[in-house]
This record gives C-alpha cells, structure tokens and sequence, in this order.
C-alpha cells in the first residue's frame, strides 16, 4: 500500500445490482461489475489479464472479509465468489486461496463455505472476541502501544498474514463506525489483521487516529495487501460496524477499486457524510460534549445523534502521513463506471 496506483479509484455503479426491498444482490450484475471495473482500473483489455496484474499461480491469497455486519451488511458473497473464481481461472489453486477474519465465530454466523469452490481455506486466528486465545497470531510481529495503562499493550499480527500468505485482497463495506468514524479499507485490514485491538477505544475516548494507520503500515501486512475491492453494494449510515436492524441500512449499489486504501476511505467519508446529512443526523465529525453518551450502546442504536466515543475519522489523514496513500481529494482521480 498505496500500490501502483495512488491516488486512483475506480467506481462501478449499478441500480440493478441489489433489489433495495429484499436486500438481495444479482450475482451476474456484480460479475460485470467487477469484470468492468478490474479493467478500468488495470487499463487491459481482459479480466484475466487485469487480476494478472497482481496475482500468479505461485501466489498464496489472502481474502480478508468484513463479517462483523451481520446479518445485513458483510463482504458480499457475490464479491467473494467473483474474486475466488477470478484467482483459479488464472492459476491460483484453491488450496492457496484463504477467505479470513479475526473470530471463527463471525465466519461461522457468515458461512462463506456454500459459495465457494470446495477447498478453499475459511481461516479464522481466535473463537471469539475475548482476548483469551493468541496461538494464530505471531509473537515476533506486532505494534507496542500503551494506551489507557493496560497490562498488555501489544496487539500481534496473525500468523496467516505474516508466515503464509503472499498477496491479500480487502474487501470492506461502505459502514459508519462508533469509534474511527468509518470503517473502511484501512481499518478492515488493520483491525481484522491483529489481535487486542479493542482496547484503543474506551470510556469515550478513542486513539484509533493514529493506531488504525500504524497497524496497516506494519510489515509484511503494508506490502502484501496489493488490491482494495469495497462492498458498496449495501451500507450502514449509523450503529457500525455492526448491522443488527434495516434501520440504518442505505444502498451505494458500488463498488470501489483501487490500490490506495487512503484514497478509497476518503471517498468513504464523504459517502457516510452525505447519507448522514440526507438522515438529520450528526456528522461523523462532531465532537460535542452534548452528544456523547458514554458507553451507552442502547442510545447510540435508538438515536443517530448519540455518539459513545469522540469519533476519529482523521485517521485516514493521519494513515497519509505514513504514506499510505493520496488523502487531498483534489488530487484523487475517480473514474465512474455505470453498468
């Protein structure tokens, strides 16, 4: 990161890709939609072509997922499946292609399996959120931080990111997020690739301005990480990163591709912002003492105008400074795709 192309984001739109009554997706729109968009985004001719700009068959790919939106709003399967035949159809074998996220148990409620071709790895690194099992994450890679005077202060990268994989595709959501202000390419590779992380935000505060960038500037994770797909294809306005009622569910019906995850989570901002604004509700900048409740989950899920934490949506401008990618939206090239 920021890969070959800094500064560029491709966004294929279509009205037909999700059914805004039931929620479903239209698996042949999403394909042309990714087909269209790899392409665009490449400058080849092909799909094929276009995914060997990144990926050969010696590679060992790491898909990395967003589950924790379920049941209404997680990495498409559509997206997933499109990306997994894409892999095979150039030579990449399935028994090196690993779909993962940090807890089984969000793989489990999400259950990719149906949708895959058998033999694809589904990897998960703990159970569950509890911080009581590290054996799937590596001793020797990690960011040292003391926070709030906890007695662990590091979080550890997983073993799968950096002993066994060689390439990693981000497929996050387009979801607003209690703590970061959004919750994009930088945070879901971040926080989805290394342990304790939920200890940078508590109590009303949150240091996630400076820790989401720092954990995705960490090697081998920063240079691995080689394309950002977003899922826009269904959102969340308010509540995130998780998706428990319709109520704050919206439609971008897009995808997002790039390499430069900085460029990618400002468009992001500026999509949460709007949907927001077009709801009444308070923006995801807002730091007023008169609109924090903190801790309580019950009033920031009946009122969009309650937030637990500060949010810190600086982070993706912060992320720049390590040199993450292209923030100034004046210089961010956005080529739209209508399908």
């Amino acid at each position: 990161m920021p890969g070959p192309y800094p500064g560029r984001v491709v966004s294929a739109h279509s009205d037909k890709c999700v059914d805004t009554v039931t929620g479903r997706a239209d698996d042949e729109v999403v394909r042309e939609m990714m087909a269209r968009g790899m392409r665009t985004l490449t400058g080849v001719s092909t799909t094929s072509d276009a995914w060997r700009r990144f990926f050969g068959p010696p590679d060992v790919v790491g898909i990395k997922v967003n589950c924790g939106g379920y049941p209404f709003c997680v990495s498409a399967y559509e997206i997933v499946a499109e990306v997994v035949r894409q892999l095979t159809g150039i030579g990449v074998p399935v028994s090196q292609i690993y779909v993962y996220e940090r807890f089984q148990s969000q793989l489990d409620e999400v259950s990719y399996a149906p949708h895959l071709p058998q033999g694809v790895q589904i990897v998960a690194a703990e159970r569950a959120n509890r911080n009581a099992d590290n054996s799937g994450y590596d001793p020797a890679t990690y960011l040292e931080a003391d926070l709030f005077g906890e007695e662990d202060t590091r979080s550890n990268m997983m073993r799968l990111v950096s002993q066994r994989l060689t390439k990693i595709i981000n497929i996050p959501n387009m979801k607003d997020h209690g703590a970061t202000g959004v919750t994009g390419c930088l945070k879901n590779i971040a926080y989805g690739s290394f342990s304790n992380v939920a200890r940078t935000h508590q109590r009303g505060k949150s240091h996630t301005y400076s820790v989401v960038g720092a954990l995705a500037a960490v090697e081998p994770l920063r240079s691995r990480t080689v394309l950002q797909i977003m899922d826009g294809l269904r959102g969340v306005w308010h509540g995130g990163p998780f998706a428990r009622t319709t109520r704050y569910v919206f439609y971008p019906r897009r995808i997002l591709f790039g390499t430069d995850p900085v460029a990618i989570d400002r468009l992001l901002l500026d999509i949460i912002e709007e949907q927001r604004r077009a709801q009444g509700a308070i923006s995801i900048w807002d730091r007023s003492p008169s609109s924090l409740k903190i801790d309580d989950t019950r009033a920031r899920d009946a009122d969009p105008n309650v937030n637990i934490i500060i949010r810190e949506p600086g982070h993706v401008e912060y992320a720049s400074t390590l040199g993450l990618g292209v923030y100034d939206r004046g210089r961010i090239k956005v080529q739209d795709i209508a399908v």
